[in-house]
């Protein structure tokens, strides 16, 4: 078979769907793969700082891996504004869906909230925006998680000369992250929280 018969999917066939389902798989593992070159074209977006959209991913996830950061907080760091090109809006939240699968909940929960939390550096410079958005979240388990990733990683990683490590340096552990199966209940742990920072994992990075 190299295409289903049906035009509605209500006509589909069990053979069909399995075929189907088949072609899915196989594709996912390309996921990796699409999302580095996808971040490589984030050159591309609007920017106007002193580094490019993909130099500011880069940066945040070598931030990350040399506070110790384990690899769901690494990955998570790098694809956080994967969204920019396409979801200017709530590019936060399409970050998120894209990691929801393969990473922990309270991963993924930082990345689709940083946006209200990156408020309070700028928000008191523009009308109509909320300086402290991120108080709507207040009491929330992951709270300082996501204070702590804005100011450590994100909001500090627009420098030029900072010596950011390449983008194939992280390629591995994208590939890592996106071979695992989707909403493993191992690696979404709902309700654990990972410190950003380990100072002994950080020691043996820098050394």
């Amino acid at each position: 078979m190299e295409k289903v018969t049906f035009t509605q999917m209500k006509d589909g066939t069990r053979e069909e769907y399995e075929f189907l389902t088949a072609h899915e798989i196989e594709y996912t593992k390309g996921t990796a793969d699409r999302l580095l070159k996808a971040l490589v074209e984030l050159d591309e977006s609007l920017s106007g700082y002193q580094v490019t959209r993909l130099g500011h991913s880069v940066q945040s996830a070598t931030r990350a891996w040399r506070d110790g950061a384990d690899i769901d907080w690494v990955v998570s760091a790098l694809l956080h504004d994967i969204g920019d090109i396409y979801a200017p809006y709530n590019h936060d939240e399409y970050a998120a869906t894209i990691l929801k699968p393969f990473v922990r909940e309270q991963c993924t929960w930082v990345v689709q909230t940083h946006g209200d939390f990156q408020m309070v550096y700028y928000g008191h410079h523009l009308n109509g925006f909320d300086q402290n958005k991120r108080d709507r979240h207040r009491g929330h388990p992951y709270f300082e998680d996501n204070v702590a990733f804005c100011e450590r990683w994100d909001q500090a990683s627009f420098d030029p000369d900072y010596d950011d490590l390449p983008i194939g340096f992280f390629a591995p552990m994208v590939h890592e992250v996106f071979a695992r199966p989707a909403y493993d209940p191992e690696v979404i742990r709902p309700g654990v929280r990972v410190p950003l920072v380990d100072e002994t994992v950080a020691a043996e990075r820098h050394d």
